[in-house]
């Protein structure tokens, strides 16, 4: 197998199927199968599967890993290589630093990586020692097939386990809201008055242009700066993030899938919330608000305007990502399901 320099595409033919080393990422469109497999095959976080997320990733923070990409027959396998302190060489998600996402999409995902190594091996290639896949659905179709195709050579280990969560958006929002505790309900109706009295209002943002996102951007790092997470050097605005994020909402407006709401007073943003959607459902990413506005519960305000918005687009589930830690028990009292997700280390015997 040829390896390929600068942004070219090398490719080799090996019984019908096409194996792509690529550096640096290419543009999401160029991957139709990916990207289309990651919305189609029950995935937990299906938006995280997407190149918008995984090649976002891999541009902000590791752009000089070779990315390993196959698409065939409705199904994909995207990997990156790691290169090891020991000098070897192994393969992970793209995105291997929360494992949201998940590398195998498709039911000929396995017999597809299957294949690709067996290649390496007959061009006597180095042969990966041990392949990290994340986004496993704890007893899933994924989980079978790993173990009924690889089962014979390698060894299998749980590296780490975690639980995504997500609301449906059946029945609208009236649907949602009926989902939610009275006290939820009751909460937020009166946040929502003491918004309007006084005089917070909210502006939606599609961006359709990278100059459009940019601008977005622009605004959204400056109600950042002026929130707790700013104050504190902690949040988006800080790099690699800020990269992550930027890159990510430019390559969403190419698809218009991009979803940004603003909280503003008289002519001040004081709040954002942003997130993409990968087919009928969107998941969120950041939000934040000025800190001296804290005592007005936006982000409950933006949240609940971002599932309006959703719902008006006849979306169809609000991922909200991971369940884990105490500042995440907000997320409680917005979703409904659980979806647990492991990661698998696989070792050569």
């Amino acid at each position: 197998m040829t390896i390929s320099n600068n942004a070219d595409i090398s490719t080799t033919w090996c019984n019908n199927m096409k194996f792509q080393y690529i550096s640096p990422a290419s543009c999401p469109e160029h991957f139709p199968t990916w990207a289309k497999a990651a919305v189609s095959t029950n995935q937990a976080d299906p938006f995280c599967c997407s190149p918008v997320w995984q090649l976002a990733f891999h541009d902000a923070f590791g752009p000089k890993r070779r990315l390993f990409i196959e698409e065939s027959s409705g199904s994909a396998l995207v990997f990156a290589e790691k290169a090891a302190a020991n000098g070897k060489i192994y393969l992970t998600p793209i995105e291997p630093h929360w494992f949201f996402g998940c590398p195998l999409l498709g039911s000929d995902s396995c017999a597809l990586l299957s294949a690709a190594l067996e290649f390496l091996e007959k061009q006597h290639a180095p042969a990966f020692p041990e392949i990290v896949i994340s986004g496993i659905r704890h007893k899933g179709r994924l989980s079978r097939r790993l173990l009924r195709t690889f089962g014979g050579s390698f060894d299998f280990y749980l590296y780490s386990a975690g639980i995504q969560c997500a609301a449906s958006l059946h029945g609208g929002v009236d649907g949602f809201l009926s989902r939610r505790s009275a006290n939820h309900r009751h909460k937020l109706k009166k946040e929502y008055r003491s918004a309007c009295n006084s005089g917070i209002y909210f502006e939606r943002s599609l961006p359709s242009s990278a100059s459009e996102a940019g601008a977005a951007y622009s605004r959204m790092l400056e109600v950042e700066l002026s929130s707790w997470k700013g104050i504190g050097r902690c949040g988006m605005a800080e790099p690699p993030s800020r990269q992550f994020y930027d890159i990510m909402l430019r390559r969403l407006s190419a698809s218009r899938q991009g979803r940004v709401i603003f909280a503003r007073h008289e002519d001040r943003d004081i709040g954002f919330i942003f997130g993409g959607k990968a087919g009928n459902i969107y998941r969120g990413q950041q939000f934040s608000y000025a800190d001296d506005w804290k005592s007005f519960s936006i982000g409950n305000l933006m949240q609940m305007e971002q599932i309006k918005w959703l719902c008006e687009e006849g979306a169809k589930r609000y991922d909200m990502g991971p369940l884990v830690g105490p500042r995440m028990e907000y997320k409680t009292h917005w979703t409904e399901k659980k979806m647990p997700i492991q990661t698998w280390i696989l070792k050569r015997k």
